[in-house]
C-alpha cells in the first residue's frame, strides 16, 4: 500500500453499536444522568454518523417529523395519541429534539413500526435528509433565540431547501396562517395546508412585537382580516403578490373557555368532527388542528382523530397543574414573545391571577439575549396582580420590566432560586387557590426536577415513557 493512501476506518456493525449505545443509556439512568435522553444518541454519532439512518430505514411504517418555534412538544404528543390505537411508536416525548435525541429515541425503542419526532428548528434539515420521511409537519415560525438560530427569513430559507430535497411521496403539511410557511411549502408538489377560520376569536389587528407581517413577495404589509395568534391568521398582500393558501384542515366555530378547555369543529375534505380539548387557548387549538392534519397524513381516520385529541393532556409545563396540598400549581411555558403573549392571553380570558411566580434564565436552551421580555405585553395582568415573585438567573431583569410596567414596587419580590420562589409563592397563594408559574424552558425542567424530588410529580423522563 503507498504511503500516501488514507488508511481505512472499519465501522463496527450496527447490532454492535446498538449494544453499547444502550448499555450506555441504562448506566446513566442508573446514575441519575437525566434519564439518557441525549447521551446514547452522542455516542452512536460518534461510532457512526450514518447509524441513524440505518435504524429509520428498519422502520416498516416510515416516519414523521414536527418542528415549529412554538407547540412543537404539544403538537407531537397529539399525534401521538391519535396514532397509538393502529401504531407502535417510537416517539420523543421527552423533548430530546436534536440529531443525538432523535437517535436515542430510536435506539430505546423495542418492536416499533412508525417514527414520530419533535425536531429542533436548526436540527430539521439534517434530520430530514437522514430520517427521509413520509410527513413532515411545520407549525409555525416566531422570533426565538435570535442569538442561536439567527433572523426568520434565514430559518425560513433552510426549511425551504430541506423540503425541497423531501422524497416526492412525502407529504408536508404546514400552517398556511404563517406568511413565511406558505412560501416555504411552493418548495414540494405534495402538500397540506392547516389553518383557523374563526374572525370571532380573532384579534382586531396585529400586535406591535408581530413578527412576520410584510410581504415575502414585494415588502408590502400584509392585511389582515383575522390576526390569531402573533402573525398567525387570514393575510393578504394588497398589491395582489401573496395571500394565504386556501385551508385544506381548518378549525372552525372555536370556542376558548378560560383557563380550562377549548373545542372546535374539525374540517377536513373527508368530512367534519367536533373536537374537545382538555387544554384552553388559541394556540393549544393550532396545536390541535396540526396533529389532525399530520395524523390524518399518515392514514388516521377522522374519528381516531377526534376521540385521540379528546384523550389528550398536556406535556410537561405546556398549561399543567400538579396538586399541592390544598393548593395547586399551574406551570405555562413561555419562551418569546409570542408564546408568552399567548399565555397572558388565555390567563386573562380565564381571571388573571393575583399571585404569579415568573422565572427568567439565560442558558443556552433558552437563550443567551433576554431582551425579548420588552416585547411581551404583561400589562393586561397588572391590574389585578397583587404579589409578582421574580425568580430565575435574570429575575432582576425580569422585575425591572414589570416595574416599567406600571406595577408598584412594593409588589414585587425578587428571589433567584426556584425552590424558595415556588415556596415563597405557594405561601402567599390561598388555601383552595390556584398558583401560575410562568417559566423559562431550562427554568420549567428545573422546576420539574423540584416537584419530582418533593413527591409531587415522576421524572422527567419517566413520565415520557
Amino acid at each position: 500500500m503507498s504511503r500516501y493512501a488514507r488508511p481505512v476506518r472499519l465501522r463496527p456493525p450496527l447490532a454492535l453499536e446498538i449494544a453499547v449505545a444502550r448499555g450506555v443509556a441504562a448506566l446513566s439512568r442508573g446514575v441519575g444522568a437525566g434519564g439518557g435522553t441525549t447521551i446514547p444518541g452522542k455516542l452512536l454519532a460518534e461510532l457512526d454518523r450514518g447509524a441513524i439512518d440505518r435504524l429509520a430505514a428498519r422502520l416498516a411504517n416510515g416516519t414523521a417529523v414536527v418542528s415549529a418555534t412554538n407547540g412543537k412538544t404539544t403538537t407531537t404528543a397529539m399525534t401521538a395519541e391519535i396514532l397509538r390505537p393502529r401504531h407502535s411508536l417510537a416517539h420523543n416525548a421527552a423533548g430530546a429534539n436534536l440529531v443525538s435525541g432523535v437517535a436515542s429515541t430510536l435506539l430505546s425503542a423495542g418492536a416499533v413500526d412508525l417514527g414520530l419526532f419533535e425536531v429542533d428548528e436548526a436540527a430539521l434539515p439534517e434530520l430530514v435528509q437522514r430520517l427521509r420521511p413520509r410527513a413532515i409537519c411545520l407549525g409555525n415560525l416566531f422570533r426565538d433565540q435570535l442569538d442561536r438560530y439567527g433572523e426568520l427569513e434565514l430559518v425560513a430559507e433552510r426549511w425551504r431547501d430541506a423540503v425541497a430535497d423531501l422524497p416526492e411521496a412525502a407529504q408536508l403539511v404546514y400552517n398556511a396562517d404563517d406568511p413565511q410557511l406558505a412560501a416555504v411549502s411552493e418548495a414540494h408538489s405534495s402538500r397540506v395546508a392547516f389553518g383557523l377560520d374563526d374572525p370571532r376569536v380573532a384579534r382586531p389587528s396585529l400586535q406591535h412585537a408581530a413578527d412576520s407581517k410584510y410581504c415575502v413577495r414585494c415588502g408590502t404589509p400584509y392585511e389582515y382580516t383575522a390576526a390569531y395568534v402573533g402573525h398567525l391568521g387570514a393575510y393578504r398582500c394588497p398589491r395582489g403578490d401573496h395571500a394565504r393558501p386556501a385551508l385544506d384542515v381548518a378549525a372552525r366555530e372555536i370556542e376558548v373557555q378560560g383557563r380550562e378547555r377549548a373545542s372546535f369543529r374539525l374540517d377536513t375534505p373527508e368530512g367534519s368532527r367536533p373536537v374537545e380539548l382538555a387544554l384552553p387557548g388559541l394556540y393549544n387549538v393550532y396545536n390541535a388542528v396540526a396533529a389532525a392534519a399530520l395524523a390524518r397524513s399518515l392514514g388516521a381516520e377522522l374519528d381516531e382523530i377526534a376521540a385521540g385529541l379528546g384523550r389528550f393532556s398536556a406535556a410537561f409545563g405546556r398549561f399543567e397543574r400538579v396538586n399541592v396540598g390544598d393548593k395547586r400549581i399551574l406551570l405555562l411555558l413561555i419562551k418569546n414573545p409570542a408564546g408568552a403573549n399567548e399565555a397572558v392571553r388565555t390567563l386573562v380570558d380565564g381571571g388573571a391571577p393575583h399571585v404569579l411566580v415568573v422565572a427568567l434564565n439565560d442558558e443556552i436552551a433558552d437563550g443567551r439575549d433576554v431582551s425579548w421580555i420588552w416585547d411581551v405585553d404583561f400589562e393586561p395582568l397588572l391590574p389585578t396582580l397583587e404579589r409578582l415573585v421574580a425568580s430565575g438567573g435574570r429575575a432582576a431583569e425580569l422585575a425591572l420590566r414589570f416595574r416599567y410596567g406600571g406595577l408598584d414596587h412594593g409588589a414585587i419580590e425578587v428571589e433567584p432560586d426556584l425552590g424558595n420562589a415556588l415556596d415563597r409563592g405557594l405561601e402567599l397563594t390561598q388555601n383552595g387557590g390556584e398558583l401560575v408559574l410562568l417559566p423559562t424552558y431550562t427554568a420549567m425542567l428545573a422546576l420539574q426536577r423540584i416537584l419530582a424530588s418533593r413527591g409531587l410529580a415522576k421524572p422527567y423522563w419517566e413520565r415520557s415513557r
